[in-house]
């Protein structure tokens, strides 16, 4: 799946008295909502990963993050978020196919600062609803993950919030908690999720 592409642009030329084509590719756009933080912005690339945008944003948009925290905290590495038990091993009470190359299916974006990516167990196709956010570049993660967006905005709270203490288990000992996330979808409809029906 491509992502849309508005109509070309006319833009005119202020010298020449000429136009030129402009076209501007659209992705439904994250609005991630930290208490005390303030708004990430994430643009959500579905032509990479149709599966796990449609289920981001199903997620987002039905309330599933509403209130839950970013339970893992890692300097120079991630932001991990998204469990209702807070502790690494909640999910939906469903899986997903995980969308990357490893587990064949081509997925070239890499996991560079900024990325969001899907936390998994070792079971390629057991992420559910928790996510990560890259704080820096990490090219082992690369093909291994399902990467589906990147960080337009609010870098800067990325950075904050990896600088807070934490336990041995990389929680945050202030909780870091995600007040809402909302998902611009720009019009488009998506694909229904396929879900993996965890016994």
């Amino acid at each position: 799946m491509k992502p849309v592409v508005e109509a070309p642009a006319v833009v005119p030329d202020e010298v020449n008295h000429v136009t030129t084509d402009e076209v501007v590719e659209v992705y439904p756009v994250a609005t991630i909502s930290i208490k005390d933080y303030g708004d990430v912005v994430a643009d959500l690339y579905y032509d990479v990963a149709p599966n796990t945008v449609s289920n981001f944003i199903e997620l987002a948009n039905n309330g599933f993050y509403d209130g839950l925290t970013f339970h893992r905290v890692i300097n120079n590495f991630m932001l991990q978020g998204g469990d209702p038990q807070g502790t690494g091993t909640g999910g939906a009470g469903y899986n997903i196919k995980g969308e990357f190359s490893a587990n064949g299916v081509p997925n070239d974006l890499k996991h560079t600062t900024g990325v969001l990516s899907m936390a998994r167990a070792f079971d390629p196709d057991s992420a559910s609803s928790q996510f990560f956010i890259m704080s820096a570049d990490a090219p082992h993660l690369d093909g291994e993950y399902a990467a589906f967006g990147k960080v337009t905005s609010g870098l800067d709270i990325i950075d904050q919030i990896e600088s807070v203490k934490t336990n041995g288990q990389d929680k945050p000992l202030t909780d870091v908690v995600i007040e809402k996330i909302t998902v611009d979808k720009k019009g488009m409809e998506l694909p229904t999720v396929e879900k993996i029906i965890v016994q």
